[in-house]
């Protein structure tokens, strides 16, 4: 499955939609994809498994890439 997690760069940065990022992990749950992303200093805000409508529309994007964690 792929998971879509909205984040801020820094634990200490307040969450601010404008500044917000995305980025795309593939795993079996949303625990693994915060496993996986432990060691990076991101405040996660949210992570979103997206089903198969959501994950064309979304590979549609320039920006797609699933991360390799």
């Amino acid at each position: 499955m792929i998971y879509k997690v909205y984040y801020q760069e820094s634990k200490m940065e307040i969450p601010v939609r404008e500044r917000t990022k995305g980025l795309y992990v593939e795993a079996e749950t949303e625990e693994e994809v915060r496993n996986k992303l432990v060691n990076r200093d991101y405040n996660i805000e949210f992570i979103q498994q997206l089903n198969d409508a959501h994950l064309a529309y979304e590979k549609k994007s320039d920006n797609f890439t699933v991360e390799n964690v």
